[in-house]
């Protein structure tokens, strides 16, 4: 076991130096041999440098990174999660969350079918893994390098971190619209209680909310907060989580948001 996980963070260091040299490394290290100096391109290669050794320091050391970058003074545990939170969390983000490993090509495909056949981006391609590295490390270019980051560090947080983990991190890390980062404030915010004493209406909208939160917090539109629940509950129902019944008894659900 202990020689399979060195073998496949070699890969992964392997798979990083080969989008680290796509991203324009190949230029850094000629300009690293470079008898000619030249005072600003000096300095940018000396920052570029540094930066890659973060990100190779990231890789190998990710759980002390991980531990860096959250805030565990709001932190809260998956236990005092409902599983109604979880389960519509992973319906409309990421609903094979327990059978990829990081990446889901299929996820991404299904994602893409279910949004032309919808009209509307229902669905999000990228997984929660690769959220949680986002929202924990990632700038929100888009380049090649960024991508290959992501990619890597989604991979390797799943070898070092159970699911239950993962979800837990993501929960308390995602931005829910309105200054709230994390479950624990958006509960409170959205709806002036802990997230243990959310009911499904409650979850559901709540979890509608990181697509696109500017804009569906149920204090900017109350009606795309609405129709945001609704993608939710339809989500649950076709993965199983609850019945067309549940669906529709939350979506009657008189919502009573805190201000």
């Amino acid at each position: 076991m202990r020689l399979r996980t060195g073998r496949v963070v070699v890969l992964l260091l392997i798979i990083f130096l080969v989008a680290f040299m796509w991203a324009g490394g190949g230029l850094l290290l000629r300009s690293y041999t470079s008898k000619i100096q030249v005072p600003t391109e000096a300095v940018t290669t000396v920052t570029t440098v540094s930066s890659t050794w973060e990100r190779i320091h990231r890789i190998i050391f990710l759980k002390k990174a991980v531990t860096a970058k959250l805030d565990k003074k709001n932190y809260i545990r998956l236990s005092d999660v409902p599983l109604a939170m979880q389960q519509a969390i992973i319906a409309v983000e990421d609903s094979r969350f327990y059978q990829h490993s990081g990446f889901d090509v299929e996820g991404i495909l299904r994602a893409t079918l279910v949004n032309v056949q919808t009209g509307s981006f229902a669905e999000g391609g990228s997984t929660i893994s690769q959220q949680l590295i986002k929202n924990l490390f990632l700038s929100q270019e888009r380049t090649l390098g960024r991508k290959a980051e992501e990619f890597i560090l989604a991979i390797d947080i799943e070898m070092n971190y159970s699911k239950e983990e993962i979800l837990e991190m993501y929960l308390n890390t995602i931005y829910f619209g309105s200054g709230a980062y994390g479950i624990g404030e958006a509960s409170n915010i959205y709806f002036g209680k802990p997230p243990f004493h959310l009911n499904l209406a409650e979850c559901a909208m709540l979890a509608g909310l990181p697509n696109a939160p500017s804009l569906t917090s149920p204090y900017v539109s109350f009606e795309a907060a609405k129709q945001r629940q609704a993608v939710v509950l339809a989500a649950m129902t076709r993965n199983g989580y609850i019945g067309p019944a549940q669906a529709q008894d939350a979506k009657l659900t008189p919502i009573l948001l805190a201000k």
